[in-house]
């Protein structure tokens, strides 16, 4: 079992949708059972598909001793793909992790969920806290969505100075070019720059995901976006093999 974190610390930067097609490409197109962990208050992830949250707020209560991830796994629409969702009670997630004073709490949990699941997606919220701690501290690989702008580019080098920061054995880290329009100079340069990595282009398709409430594959499988996301996975996987 694998485990990846979609994360930056700018909002904004299309972290949920990726996080979101991501997690369907493991579990349609490498048709890997597949755990979309929301760990960002807003619930995008359940949003974007179609997964409505229930009345009760308890995604915190899952880092609490003894309790069972389980419990809040609900299936999707789409075979393999389940999602743990978010709601407003992770706000206080941080404090909460502080109080448990356990530093590994998200990577034993995720252990525990290796039965289950071949492949598990953090959607993260855009802080730099515990919580963010305990991401790296379970994550093999950290996705780090980049628009090509000066914001982003200093929200990257914060996210490698604190992944580098977590101490020997970090996860390797793949930044993605996201948002990207090569008729704009500054986007152009930007790829330029870095030929090496992975791109996902500004296309309507993918604004379309919030109307559809559907990953671009499951509703534009032929579209340029869905092809760059689907072989963003196939890198992910490689890089995963390689490890």
């Amino acid at each position: 079992m694998a485990s990846i974190a979609v994360y930056s610390v700018k909002g904004g930067v299309g972290k949920t949708t990726l996080a979101v097609n991501l997690a369907w490409c493991a579990a349609s197109i490498s048709r890997r059972k597949t755990l979309l962990w929301d760990l960002d208050a807003a619930n995008g992830a359940g949003f974007l598909l179609g997964v409505d949250p229930k009345k009760k707020r308890s995604a915190d209560s899952v880092f609490a001793d003894g309790s069972d991830p389980a419990k809040l796994i609900q299936p999707t629409a789409y075979p393999n793909l389940d999602l743990l969702p978010a709601d407003e009670s992770i706000r206080a997630l941080d404090r909460q992790l502080d109080r448990l004073g356990k530093k590994r709490r998200l990577a034993k949990l995720v252990e525990g969920l290796s039965k289950e699941y071949d492949r598990v997606v953090f959607d993260c919220p855009p802080v730099l806290n515990e919580l963010s701690a305990q991401v790296i501290r379970a994550a093999d690989l950290i996705i780090v969505p980049l628009p090509p702008s000066p914001l982003s580019s200093r929200a990257f080098e914060v996210v490698v100075e604190e992944v580098r920061g977590s101490g020997k054995g970090h996860p390797p880290i793949l930044p993605v070019l996201s948002m990207i329009d090569l008729r704009r100079s500054l986007h152009k340069e930007a790829r330029e720059a870095n030929p090496k990595w992975p791109a996902i282009p500004l296309a309507s398709a993918v604004e379309q995901c919030a109307v559809e409430r559907k990953p671009v594959g499951a509703f534009a499988p032929r579209s340029p976006a869905a092809r760059a996301i689907a072989q963003l996975w196939t890198a992910i996987e490689r890089k995963l093999a390689s490890k």
